[in-house]
């Protein structure tokens, strides 16, 4: 399976400083842009349970 291009959400705007995602054998895949070389993987269905815990306020005791 090839690799789908890196992408960044909208709300990133013209920013440089940004977290970009794509989709590489069959992994999710998590990278900041200003930072290229950590790439974090993930399974589809543990980045979905993530997104799904994120939208429902698990993690906003962590936001500043």
């Amino acid at each position: 399976m090839a690799s789908s291009a890196w992408q960044k959400s909208s709300y990133s705007g013209a920013s440089d400083n940004c977290v970009e995602l794509r989709v590489d054998s069959g992994l999710v895949e998590l990278r900041e842009s200003d930072d290229s070389g950590i790439v974090i993987r993930s399974s589809p269905a543990n980045f979905a349970r993530f997104l799904l815990a994120a939208k429902a306020g698990e993690f906003d005791h962590h936001a500043d």
